[in-house]
């Protein structure tokens, strides 16, 4: 990788304070994360002939997108899915150019089925495989048990959780209430379903829950991972590592920003795109503080953790399927394992906990989390050999991300994503949690980071007080990839 990464920094920061005339020095914006939100944004703004200083408080790019090579194969510890396997896609042009491999594991574009029914294998406590018959047909059943919640919440005008509204729609028919077995498969849906959204159930807004947009074309497994587009679109950036920004001034002139060493970096604008969680914690202090709106909106988003458990194993005993999942009278008991083996050749399971679950998980040691998720697949597949080696991700305890992605809370309105992408002066945010429409998805993260790379471009701009540089800067914003509309290579098996 080509980027310039300059740890230590030296003692002036290249964005000065000077007093030259705004005429004869270039327009500059400093990135606050350098995931894909950020990196997206300057990129941008170099391309417009910004000066761009990027400041990551990681030891590498990337942020919550983190390819891990440790294995001598990539695995995606973090985003690891392309929700919209189509060239509507605004990260197909870059998937395309660089020929990497999909593997698509659904053709349905909704928020229940990122893999198709028939990839499942579930089993029961006692490591007996649930009839394929009974799993398709609790899958409608909880489908109807979805819709019949969406009419609850058209005739009511508050709000209320899908756990509750679930509940209620049992109680107004009991024909959808399921017995035994089939109610444990349907315990492992809603389970799923709250990894989709990275929190249980009773958190999660019955208004809200389904209206983000899906693109077409189905969900996607990114086979080499997402490193390779991270990696692209930073070469040649100005990228400072391990760069914590503590203290952000803003307004006036400029802004100033203060990173943990105790150096300050100057520029006209500043993109924003740190994780909500480091938001929420309120970890970088800002001067004068945000507006209310804005930090009632950072209060009141939702942040879900997801965490992967990756087993590396050196032969291949399961089965032939997407999904591995286990069974049981609740959610929190339910578990699933995705077979890496059938998207990319390789030995690999990855158990997937979210909510409170993934939470109590990462109260404990790698080694007892990995001895955890061996413990629930040895349980339905007593064969299973030891794996060789494991990694574990903790997003909801990293002080980088304090947590995974955003989702639409109880009670809370869906504008609350609106109003923290929307600008507060020369301040600038990006991030998925700022994508009204690709709330969670790397590709909303993608574009909220392009257009608050325009924002700032034009609110800089303007600024200067020639308003004619605004058309020279503007056509070279992402030109390299606008004329190229190279074939996705997906494939089934």
């Amino acid at each position: 990788m080509e980027n310039r990464c300059d740890v230590n920094g030296s003692k002036k920061a290249s964005y000065s304070s000077d007093t030259e005339g705004r005429r004869s020095r270039s327009p500059s914006a400093i990135v606050i994360g350098g995931g894909f939100a950020g990196i997206a944004a300057a990129h941008a703004l170099k391309n417009a002939s910004f000066k761009v200083v990027l400041l990551e408080s990681r030891d590498r790019i990337g942020g919550r997108v983190y390819t891990d090579h440790s294995f001598g194969f990539p695995v995606d510890m973090g985003a690891a899915w392309l929700h919209g396997v189509c060239k509507e896609n605004p990260l197909a042009p870059w998937i395309g150019r660089l020929g990497l491999p999909i593997y698509q594991t659904s053709g349905d574009n909704s928020v229940l089925y990122d893999h198709d029914l028939e990839s499942y294998a579930l089993f029961d406590g006692d490591g007996r495989q649930v009839p394929q018959e009974l799993v398709q047909k609790v899958g409608q059943v909880f489908e109807n048990i979805l819709k019949e919640a969406n009419k609850l919440r058209d005739e009511s005008s508050g709000d209320m959780s899908v756990a509750q509204g679930i509940k209620l729609v049992m109680e107004k028919n009991p024909d959808l209430m399921q017995e035994g077995l089939a109610n444990n498969v349907l315990q492992w849906y809603l389970c799923r379903m709250e990894g989709w959204f990275a929190t249980d159930a009773d958190n999660i807004s019955l208004k809200n829950w389904d209206q983000e947009v899906l693109l077409p074309g189905g969900h996607g497994l990114m086979v080499r991972g997402y490193r390779p587009i991270i990696n692209t679109l930073a070469k040649g950036l100005d990228i400072r590592l391990s760069h914590r920004v503590t203290n952000i001034v803003w307004g006036g002139k400029g802004v100033e920003v203060t990173v943990n060493n105790g150096k300050t970096f100057y520029a006209d604008g500043a993109v924003i795109a740190v994780p909500l969680g480091v938001l929420k914690a309120k970890s970088i202090s800002f001067e004068p503080r945000l507006p209310d709106w804005k930090e009632e909106a950072i209060d009141g988003i939702g942040v879900g953790t997801e965490n992967k458990i990756v087993l590396h194993f050196d032969t291949v005993f399961w089965p032939n399927v997407e999904f591995v999942g286990v069974v049981s009278s609740t959610t929190y008991g339910c578990s699933y394992f995705l077979n890496l083996h059938k998207a990319t050749g390789h030995p690999v399971l990855v158990y997937m906990p979210a909510g409170r679950l993934a939470f109590d998980i990462e109260k404990m040691s790698d080694a007892d989390a990995a001895k955890f998720a061996f413990t629930q697949l040895k349980a339905i597949l007593p064969n299973a050999s030891e794996p060789i080696q494991y990694l574990v991700s903790h997003w909801g305890t990293d002080e980088n991300s304090l947590g995974s992605y955003t989702y639409d809370a109880v009670g809370k309105p869906r504008e609350y994503f609106e109003r923290l992408r929307t600008p507060v002066d020369n301040l600038f945010f990006a991030g998925e949690a700022t994508s009204i429409k690709y709330t969670g998805t790397v590709h909303g993260a993608f574009s909220t980071g392009l257009m608050a790379a325009e924002e700032c471009r034009m609110r800089v701009l303007e600024k200067y007080g020639d308003l004619d540089t605004l058309e020279i800067f503007h056509p070279a914003m992402g030109e390299e990839v606008a004329s190229l509309s190279v074939p996705l290579l997906i494939s089934r098996m």
